[in-house]
């Protein structure tokens, strides 16, 4: 294994980057083992330097045991987060009141309360205050003022013995020592009320925000379903039509009328609509059925053109409109089922309100993005429905819900693209729609 690999794997073993499917105790034990290692090391150097200074009197021997239960305790802990089973709230207490036994007899051997690190109790407080429910703060926070309690009593009435020191010297530092004291209470009294309130702030807003998101997944996936729904509507709507009128023809003849004619012809006709609509809903059968429907497909630009050509050509055939490729390249481009009915949309929209031809241009911008130019030579937007554009159920038309716009909008967006509309000033309607292009894995 390479020294980088190996450096890089141990660091993700001690402070892993993606903890999305862990639970909060997990990751906070993990935390908690990750503290305790630091703060060990940095008091073992600590140590050593002020003992480079001046001679502390300190049992070098009871220090060597404490540190090495503590890594003792650091093994087993990293160990059991190795293990399937979940860590409950009680057992990262657990790891708490260890760490404060841990602390409680360092103090109790080198200085009591005189010893700066007691007031690591209120850091083990926070920690209690982020990770666990208030009853367990609330028990920590009681059990911490009580044993520094018990090194400030157990301290002054060493003070009260016999001293060579000066009666006023005993007297400052005692009122140091409550003094101390008091700021751990108050300390201790802030860090369970506020951060503890914090606390449960921050987890409510990582539900709403966890709601969100899948609300926002929710919304996207109905999207999709409805700009396929409109998008196949629009592919089965024209065939449909022409059935019913090669139908209702058919049946204006009566027996004999039928034996004479030649309906051969009419046959072919239905058989070629039949034909498109079920190549409409496989398209679509076939789009959700894949391995992974969010997955994106590339295609290339030549036979997207060509696609939506052949749509028009044979959904529209008697209508003008001219499809142009700027360019001489052919780059690859992220399509989908929606976004080549959302194109489709578009043009029909155009189409529908042009007054002799519409124009389909396609080129590549300097961005690196596709654009698609659709122009028509009606009327234009009209204004109501030009300030509403791309809100859902805006149409000036009775036979439509106003969801094509809304609609294909979404499916560009999930593209990273945008649509926009303008009414041109020789008359007509103009439509911008730009997508992003990937990069061609041929090059």
């Amino acid at each position: 294994m390479p020294h980088n690999s190996r450096r890089q794997s141990w660091f993700e073993w001690l402070i892993p980057r993606d903890l999305g499917n862990t639970s909060a105790t997990r990751q906070g034990l993990q935390r908690l083992l990750l503290l305790r290692g630091f703060v060990t090391v940095m008091s073992v150097l600590g140590l050593l330097i002020f003992q480079s200074f001046s001679e502390l009197d300190i049992p070098f021997s009871f220090i060597i045991v404490l540190i090495a239960a503590i890594f003792v305790s650091i093994v087993l802990g990293y160990w059991r987060l190795q293990q399937r089973w979940a860590v409950s709230q009680m057992e990262l207490f657990c790891h708490l009141l260890m760490d404060v036994v841990f602390l409680v007899l360092l103090v109790y051997y080198t200085g009591g309360v005189s010893n700066p690190l007691i007031s690591y109790l209120l850091v083990l407080l926070a920690v209690t205050a982020t990770l666990l429910p208030r009853s367990y703060v609330y028990s920590f926070a009681v059990g911490s003022i009580l044993l520094y309690t018990f090194f400030l009593l157990l301290d002054m009435q060493a003070d009260h013995e016999p001293s060579m020191a000066p009666m006023e010297d005993n007297r400052v530092f005692q009122l140091h020592l409550v003094g101390m004291w008091v700021i751990f209470l108050v300390s201790a009294i802030l860090i369970s009320v506020f951060i503890t309130r914090m606390a449960t702030v921050i987890r409510i807003r990582e539900l709403n925000l966890a709601k969100a998101r899948e609300n926002e997944i929710r919304n996207e996936q109905l999207v999709a379903i409805g700009t396929l729904a409109a998008g196949t509507a629009h592919a089965l709507g024209t065939p449909l039509s022409t059935m019913a009128v090669v139908l209702t023809e058919l049946d204006k003849l009566n027996a004999e009328q039928l034996k004479a004619a030649d309906i051969k012809d009419d046959i072919t006709v239905l058989r070629q609509q039949v034909t498109r609509c079920k190549d409409s809903l496989t398209q679509l059968i076939r789009y959700y059925n894949k391995d992974n429907p969010v997955e994106e497909e590339h295609d290339r630009l030549s036979v997207f053109v060509s696609d939506i050509q052949d749509y028009i050509t044979n959904i529209h055939p008697t209508a003008t409109v001219q499809f142009t490729i700027e360019g001489q390249q052919d780059p690859m481009i992220p399509v989908d089922l929606s976004v080549k009915h959302a194109v489709i949309n578009i043009i029909e929209n155009g189409i529908k309100a042009a007054d002799s031809r519409v124009d389909v241009q396609f080129r590549l911008a300097d961005d690196n993005n596709i654009e698609i130019v659709i122009t028509d030579d009606g009327p234009g937007i009209p204004s109501q429905v030009m300030e509403n554009l791309g809100e859902p159920f805006i149409s000036m038309r009775k036979d439509s819900m106003g969801l094509g716009i809304f609609l294909a909008n979404a499916a560009v967006q999930r593209l990273g693209g945008s649509i926009e509309m303008f009414n041109r000033k020789v008359g007509g309607a103009m439509t911008l729609i730009k997508f992003p292009l990937i990069a061609n894995p041929e090059n």
